[in-house]
């Protein structure tokens, strides 16, 4: 257990409530410990924590424009990196038509995130269809392929040298978000035994970042069952409902849907924005001192951002106060529409994330500059 030095005090001109009854005129800012789950203060500015005039150094935020990186890459392993530590890799992979060959990560649990697309997955536990919006689970060791029916674009998150697992949801009880009786498994049915044929195949085996190759006679998708308790499964964001409240603004860790070492991964979906008049209705300003911050955009429109669209990715390091931009500001306790209208997975890693080559290629550098201007 963590003893925190705690002392619930107040100084000055202060709401009593996190989020809602702001002091005339003020922004609110919040510090925290261990992301949203440890110990915090709140401050209470005459201007927005973000209305920097120029921001310089290697604090700043990133945006990158995924969907620039084109397609290309025959293999998962051959598609780029955009960030990545000791305990995640994330790639985005645009391919299409049936792979030749399988893939097999012997590095850590694979996350497929279907952003467009459509068609077959084929693996150890069977054939499994996919669509837009699709998650899907690889255990470690899983060897596997798409068939695509559609041009296919995926955000690929790895837990290296670890595994995925379901969030505790504590006091919501454990059908909350999403029920587990959601997750759909791969079926050996007849369009998994067609595949089997005596044909030669390879397997792509990806092991600290290496890939050896390894070559059948046969297609090694060839089991006729199994039995267990680990397995392949899929759930789709449009399965997500969204924890709220009409009266609090809620932190994004509620959102959370995967939790790996070190890392989890949440997802935002359609919901009510907040009806209680003094409750703000968008993300709040804080500092994300303990985590880099990912999102990537999946659908919809983004009410926080500005200049965002599907298939762009925002990374905000440690320590870089952030909030909404100033669009979205002016609507902080009152909005236009009655909810949300976005889908969006974020990652929030414990531990600082290196970005890619690949990524600074389609980097919008001015994203450091679409704070400016907030409170005017």
């Amino acid at each position: 257990m963590k003893n925190y030095i705690q002392y619930p005090l107040s100084g000055g001109t202060a709401s009593r409530q996190a989020h809602a009854d702001l002091p005339p005129g003020t922004y609110e800012r919040e510090m925290g410990k261990e992301g949203f789950f440890g110990p915090a203060s709140f401050f209470y500015h005459r201007h927005p924590p973000t209305g920097w005039s120029h921001f310089e150094g290697p604090l700043r935020p990133h945006a990158y424009d995924l969907v620039k990186l084109g397609r290309g890459a025959g293999s998962p392993w051959d598609a780029p990196v955009v960030l990545s530590n000791a305990h995640t890799q994330l790639r985005y992979w645009q391919t299409s038509g049936n792979m030749p060959h399988l893939a097999r990560n012997a590095d850590g649990d694979q996350l497929l995130f279907v952003h467009q697309g459509a068609g077959d997955l084929y693996c150890d536990f069977g054939h499994l269809a996919y669509a837009s919006g699709d998650y899907m689970v690889l255990p470690r060791g899983t060897m596997w392929r798409l068939a695509c029916r559609e041009p296919t674009a995926l955000l690929m998150i790895e837990a290296t040298n670890g595994c995925y697992q379901l969030p505790d949801k504590g006091l919501l009880g454990p059908h909350a978000l999403f029920d587990a009786a959601m997750l759909d498994v791969p079926v050996m049915d007849e369009q998994f035994r067609a595949q089997q044929t005596e044909q030669e195949w390879r397997v792509h085996i990806k092991r600290l970042n290496a890939v050896s190759i390894a070559t059948f006679p046969y297609n090694p998708l060839d089991a006729t069952g199994w039995h267990g308790d680990l397995a392949v499964c899929r759930i789709n964001v449009k399965d997500f409902r969204p924890v709220m409240s009409h009266r609090y603004h809620l932190p994004p860790s509620v959102h959370s849907t995967f939790v790996a070492n070190r890392f989890i991964v949440c997802t935002f979906a359609p919901r009510p924005f907040e009806t209680d008049p003094g409750a703000i209705k968008i993300p709040f300003f804080h500092n994300n001192d303990d985590y880099d911050e990912v999102i990537f955009y999946h659908a919809g429109d983004f009410f926080s951002r500005d200049n965002i669209h599907p298939g762009m990715l925002t990374y905000h390091p440690a320590g870089f106060t952030h909030g909404p931009h100033p669009k979205a500001l002016q609507r902080m306790l009152v909005q236009s529409k009655a909810a949300t209208d976005e889908y969006a997975v974020m990652l929030d890693a414990r531990d600082a994330l290196t970005i890619g080559e690949a990524a600074t290629r389609v980097e919008w550098a001015g994203y450091v500059d679409s704070w400016q201007g907030a409170g005017k």
